[in-house]
C-alpha cells in the first residue's frame, strides 16, 4: 500500500495571496484624531459662521 496525497486545490503562492489579502481590511486610522480634534476645535470658536456658512439660501 503506497501513501496518498490530497490535492487542496491551490498552490502555496494562491494561499500567501489570500493570507495578505485578509490582512489588508485593516482599517488606517492614524491622524484622525488629531484632525477631529482640530475641527473641534475650529467648531468652538466659529460655530456660527460654519453653520451660516452650510445654510441653504433662497432655496438652494
Amino acid at each position: 500500500m503506497g501513501g496518498s496525497q490530497v490535492y487542496s486545490g491551490g498552490t502555496r503562492d494562491e494561499e500567501e495571496h489570500e493570507e495578505q489579502q485578509a490582512g489588508q481590511a485593516q482599517i488606517h486610522t492614524e491622524g484622525v484624531d488629531e484632525l477631529l480634534d482640530e475641527i473641534d476645535g475650529l467648531l468652538e470658536n466659529n460655530a456660527e459662521e460654519f453653520v451660516r456658512s452650510y445654510v441653504q439660501k433662497g432655496g438652494q
